[in-house]
């Protein structure tokens, strides 16, 4: 293990001196906490009791404060401000620091945990960091567990990648995030830590509250989390600051001659330091001094009350200012700096120490008033109410001149989140030529037709430079390895050696001023490093153009917490869910081969997804797309929002774009692309998505030649925006029963479609069936169910039943159940195509 002894890592001899006014900070602290309980404890009065966290913050206060005094730099400072994650259960803390600088009103701190019914929609506070519900004061999303810390090492690396290509100086900002001690058991706290430590990003500081408590108990009661972090920090190669021990224990330590002391705090669990700190004095001496004679002898001097008060260092403003100072002049690799704490800090015994003090919303009244007392408020005993206490802030008083001219001096007030900015100037038509002319002779798969359009709108001389595409590696499976020589992949290092394939046309070369982030093999991580990119609009005012490709598979289903948080931090960009389709990446097998991504990227509100057929479909998409995130949108439309496109791994013949193509159907979710030939008898429309276009055109020539029914073919690029208008439209008709009803789009395309409609993709059936009631008339769909097999794609199509012949089945079944066949037909149908045999498919 890679740990030092268990003491402060700076001794109090190079401990620099405080610039402040110690005494007017700890006052502006003791509002803060006052208001930071009430304004939790108010939320649980009769008839609201919507919850909260006290004790975070308790703990955490001191941590905040001295970087909002010393350190946190606003958007205002020169070379522009921090970022800062701020602990999500810390939030009440922060609302009450805006509070006391006038950012926010009593009201607002009333409306804690009620966006609705306060004062209506927006007049309440939401819960934790939600940039979506609060959009002018919160930046980063950090309560999902684990998100914070990876977000924050992928930020600060996105701050360097933005200064080496010379896109914005931002040498002086610096990445803070504040964490728990228990949070660093999410794989994601701890598992990019080598990336930044690699990148030598000595813009990160990480400042981790080891109140040695998780939400039910101690994080390690039989050993030292503290030690246990600095082994792994220190191994990675981070620069380590621990921050144990409050000032009064310098003395001891200095007469600690003999080492018992230190002795002592090397062998005692945290378990037992937390149960110190929900006793007494006495009950310290006993069971802690009196481990050893030496050590009961060191404090025979001090009376219980001076052993009480006996700090933890992270309760320390000047040992924490020493700690801050130094990782920030630090350089050469990331810091941690290791602050041991107390949950529930000065809320009283109630709260101090005990395992169920994350989940304590309320204060007794003797509980209320040993905390005014604690903090020497002028409150008296008549204010203060069972429900409703007051808040506190002395309107003119010299503390709050102090508190505003620091934040002056530092640039300006946080959590704060700017959109500043006008639209780009996008690409006109030539850039999407590419996409609309086809592939002639060649075969050309749509992932390729994708990056194929991607290289030609990062050549344009306005946004092109603007483009950041990010690679969990396997860059070639999807045609991204022609970006290798021309953009270069981005390492702060450049290359030092030799490649290996330098002699080819498409070797793989690193630059330190590259264009492509190539992540390696972590999705968590290229979504980290996606969500840095497509905030950059707010966080730099320079709108970035992330392209996120990856395995389908491994989007949505490995990093959906990570794509919710982005669509929280109204993330824009593309994610590319490549090789998709649960039979079109065939040999791969069930681990790879997806068919429910579109589901779960139609539970996401900011995600617009598509499944495009061709490459003219994908050329219109990514205009509009363009167009919303990026330039002029039109009324109602948020530009906050990331699209996902679903595209194929198997080449076919990408027509050229039709004449009349009707490019309000592509982007609104539907366009007849094949209308059935002119004919007598029953008609039926067949819808499809992506790559199954092909196997309803194919169906549609077997149904016309081998039993005379014509139909229409129609590709379907969104189910999900289709249901999403139609919901929309019925929302509207419900709420508005005395004006003319609207249609969905759906509805009103298919309205004068004769026929049955049967819908097929290579998703399941979940997929289209999110649009069956808005379709007129019958339906059933088609779809790959169940997990992916290895096998030819004939094959697995046939076992799904999704092939030509088995939608040709499908479409005689619902014409003989209309009557507009003979009920015998598609039983002739099985048996012409031994639909029953998987290895008859073609």
């Amino acid at each position: 293990m890679l740990s030092t002894d268990y003491v402060n890592t700076i001794p109090p001899e190079l401990e620099p001196s405080f610039p402040g006014d110690e005494r007017i900070e700890r006052r502006i602290r003791a509002y803060i906490r006052w208001n930071a309980a009430v304004m939790v404890h108010r939320a649980q009065r009769p008839g609201v009791g919507v919850g909260g966290h006290i004790s975070t913050y308790a703990s955490a206060a001191s941590l905040y404060e001295v970087g909002f005094n010393h350190f946190f730099l606003g958007h205002d400072a020169e070379g522009g401000g921090d970022q800062i994650f701020f602990q999500g259960h810390a939030s009440p803390g922060i609302y009450a620091r805006a509070f006391l600088e006038g950012r926010l009103s009593e009201d607002q701190l009333d409306g804690f945990r009620q966006e609705l019914s306060h004062r209506g929609p927006g007049g309440g506070l939401p819960s934790y960091p939600h940039p979506r519900l609060m959009p002018d004061f919160w930046e980063f999303p950090t309560v999902s567990m684990g998100l914070g810390p990876l977000n924050a090492i992928y930020q600060a690396r996105f701050n360097r990648y933005l200064h080496d290509r010379g896109i914005k100086d931002t040498s002086r900002q610096r990445v803070w995030a504040f964490l728990g001690d228990g949070e660093m058991d999410e794989p994601e706290s701890l598992g990019a830590i080598g990336v930044a430590a690699r990148e030598g990003l000595d813009n990160l500081t990480f400042v981790v509250n080891c109140n040695l408590q998780r939400l039910d108990g101690p994080v390690r009661g039989n050993g030292k989390i503290i030690q246990e972090l600095e082994s792994f920090f220190r191994g990675a190669g981070w620069n380590v600051i621990k921050v144990i021990w409050g000032r009064e224990w310098d003395p001891l330590l200095a007469a600690d001659t003999d080492g018992a002391l230190l002795g002592l705090m090397n062998a005692v669990p945290d378990g037992d330091f937390q149960t110190y700190k929900a006793e007494s004095g006495s009950f310290v001496r006993e069971h802690f001094f009196g481990r050893d004679p030496r050590t009961r002898k060191l404090v025979g001097h001090l009376t219980d009350q001076e052993i009480w008060g006996l700090k933890r260092g992270g309760h320390d403003y000047r040992k924490l200012y020493t700690a801050y100072k130094a990782a920030t002049e630090h350089t050469g690799a990331p810091t941690v700096i290791l602050a041991k704490t107390i949950k529930g800090w000065t809320l009283g015994s109630h709260f101090e120490g005990r395992n169920s003090t994350h989940q304590m919303k309320k204060l007794t009244p003797a509980d209320l008033k040993g905390f005014r007392d604690r903090l020497y408020l002028d409150i008296p005993d008549s204010a203060l109410d069972e429900n409703l206490p007051p808040y506190y802030w002395p309107r003119n008083s010299i503390e709050k001149e102090y508190l505003h001219e620091r934040r002056r001096a530092l640039g300006g007030y946080l959590p704060a989140r700017t959109v500043r900015g006008t639209p780009l100037v996008l690409p006109g038509d030539p850039a999407y030529a590419v996409a609309r002319r086809g592939s002639g002779r060649q075969q050309v798969a749509t992932t390729m037709a994708f990056v194929r359009l991607l290289k030609d709108l990062m050549k344009d001389q306005e946004i092109g430079h603007r483009f950041v595409p990010i690679i969990p590696d396997e860059a070639r499976t999807f045609g991204l390895d022609a970006l290798f020589a021309t953009k270069k992949i981005y390492s702060p290092h450049g290359q030092t050696y030799l490649s290996v394939d330098r002699d080819q046309m498409l070797s793989y070369q690193e630059d330190a001023a590259g264009v492509l982030l190539h992540e390696g093999i972590t999705e968590a991580g290229s979504t980290a490093s996606w969500t840095a990119a497509g905030t950059s609009y707010a966080t730099h005012g320079e709108p970035m153009i992330p392209i996120y490709v990856c395995y389908s598979m491994f989007g949505f289903q490995r990093t959906g917490d990570g794509l919710w948080a982005a669509g929280d931090q109204m993330t824009r960009g593309f994610l590319i869910g490549a090789t998709a389709g649960r039979t079109t990446l065939n040999g791969e097998g069930l681990q790879h081969q997806d068919g429910h991504s579109l589901r779960l990227a139609s539970a996401n509100p900011a995600c617009i997804a598509y499944d495009a057929a061709y490459a003219f479909e994908l050329g219109h998409i990514v205009k509009d797309a363009l167009r919303r995130m990026y330039g002029h949108r039109r009324d109602g439309e948020s530009p906050d929002v990331f699209y996902y496109l679903t595209v194929y791994n198997e080449p076919i013949a990408q027509p050229p774009q039709p004449d009349d193509v009707d490019v309000e159907g592509i982007l609104a979710g539907m366009h007849r692309y094949s209308p059935a030939s002119h004919g007598a008898g029953p008609r039926a429309q067949i819808l499809a998505s992506g790559i199954a276009v092909q196997w309803a055109l194919r169906a549609q020539q077997l149904l016309h030649e081998d039993w005379g029914e014509p139909a229409d073919v129609w590709s379907v690029t969104s189910w999900t925006q289709l249901r999403r208008d139609a919901l929309a439209v019925d929302e509207w008709n419900l709420t508005h029963p005395g004006e003319p009803r609207r249609i969905p789009y759906v509805t009103r395309r298919l309205n004068q479609a004769p026929g049955p409609v049967v819908a097929v993709s290579d998703w399941m059936r979940a997929v289209p069936d999110q649009i069956a009631r808005f379709v007129p008339g019958d339906w059933s769909s088609l779809g790959t169910d169940g997990f992916g097999l290895s096998d030819t794609r004939p094959a697995l199509r046939r076992h799904f039943a999704v092939d030509a012949q088995s939608i040709v089945h499908r479409v005689l079944h619902q014409l003989a159940s209309r009557g507009e066949v003979a009920e015998s037909t598609p039983a002739k149908a099985a048996a012409a195509y031994r639909l029953d045999e998987v290895c008859r498919a073609q």
